[in-house]
C-alpha cells in the first residue's frame, strides 16, 4: 500500500507501483488540471510539486511518490489566488491554455525558492515547459509580476 498526501489530504494506492503519478492524479483522484503532453517529461504540461519541487508527474512512479506530499494546480490555492495565478489572469497569459497549469506550477516552484528572480533565472527555470502557442513573453512578464506583487 502506497500512502501519500495530495493537496493536503492523505491518500492511499494499492495498485501497480510503476503507475505514473499523472495517471493516479487524473484517473483515480479526478484531478485533471495536470495534462498529458508527451509522456516523457519533456513538455512540462504535467508539472506538479513533489515535496515542494516541480516535477513532471508523467515520469514519477507511484513508488517514488510514496510518503511524499504532492500539490497539483487544484491545490496550489483553492480559490485560484496564488500570486502566479493572479498575474496570469491580469496579463491574460494563456492562448489555448493546454500548458498553463504546468507553466503556473513551474513558476510557483521557482518563486518559492527564488522570490525575486532575474529574467535570465525565469527563462532558465521555465525552459522545460513548452507553450505551443508561443506565449513566452507573457509567461515571463507574469512571473515577474507575481514576484514583485504588482
Amino acid at each position: 500500500m502506497i500512502t501519500l498526501r495530495v493537496n493536503g489530504q492523505e491518500q492511499s494506492f494499492d495498485g501497480d507501483p510503476s503507475l505514473p503519478l499523472l495517471w493516479y492524479l487524473r484517473d483515480e483522484l479526478g484531478l485533471t488540471g495536470s495534462k498529458y503532453g508527451c509522456g516523457e517529461g519533456l513538455c512540462g504540461a504535467c508539472t506538479v510539486h513533489l515535496d515542494g519541487q516541480a516535477v513532471r508527474s508523467c515520469t514519477v512512479l507511484m513508488s517514488d511518490a510514496a510518503g511524499k506530499s504532492v500539490v497539483t494546480i487544484e491545490g496550489l490555492d483553492p480559490r485560484g489566488n496564488h500570486p502566479v495565478q493572479r498575474a496570469w489572469r491580469a496579463l491574460g497569459v494563456p492562448q489555448c491554455g493546454f500548458c498553463q497549469a504546468g507553466q503556473i506550477m513551474q513558476a510557483a516552484a521557482l518563486l518559492a525558492t527564488k522570490p525575486n528572480p532575474t529574467d535570465e533565472e525565469i527563462n532558465v527555470a521555465m525552459d522545460g515547459n513548452i507553450c505551443r502557442c508561443g506565449c513566452y513573453q507573457r509567461i515571463q512578464a507574469a512571473v515577474r509580476m507575481a514576484a514583485t506583487g504588482v
